[in-house]
């Protein structure tokens, strides 16, 4: 059994966390409506009050709808519940997306969530360009005191090792 209880809002596929759930070692994590039906129509303050009150020991809610961190009825129930509420925040409507970062910082949050401590946990994708290998080989060259030329010709493949691609 998981050492950690986090109830699921409606954001997250339940069939690709049904499929990983002997993966998923550190928490179980269990969709609002399969706790209750009536859940997934309450405000996000209501959720947060019944699952404290429940007679599982829940540790918090994960959610992709962080609207609720500028609610003040909602922080107020958080911090008084002491529950953790984690936020897939940059995932958009994009439930892959918030499931791969759920899953990412899962272990690390189930480490750092205790009973005694609310806890906000705002998991972001850093989607950033992508960069050119040219900048990686620039900034070893600098560093090695080379000239970024000199170091590509030096270690580039021949055509012929290449196989006729591109130098």
């Amino acid at each position: 059994m998981a050492d950690r209880l986090f109830a699921l809002d409606q954001g997250f596929p339940q069939n690709i966390l049904d499929a990983l759930r002997t993966s998923i070692r550190e928490a179980e994590l269990v969709w609002i409506g399969d706790i209750d039906p009536d859940l997934s129509t309450l405000n996000d303050w209501q959720i947060l009050a019944r699952l404290y009150r429940d007679s599982r020991r829940w540790d918090g809610l994960v959610t992709t709808d962080d609207s609720m961190l500028r609610l003040p009825k909602e922080m107020a129930v958080l911090h008084q519940t002491q529950l953790t509420l984690v936020i897939s925040e940059s995932a958009g409507h994009d439930p892959i997306l918030a499931t791969g970062l759920l899953l990412t910082h899962l272990p690390h949050i189930c480490k750092e969530t205790t009973p005694d401590r609310a806890q906000v946990w705002r998991l972001r994708a850093n989607r950033k360009p992508a960069e050119r290998p040219w900048v990686y080989l620039q900034a070893w060259a600098k560093q090695n005191k080379e000239s970024v030329r000199a170091v590509y010709k030096r270690e580039r493949l021949s055509a012929a090792d290449l196989g006729g691609g591109a130098e």
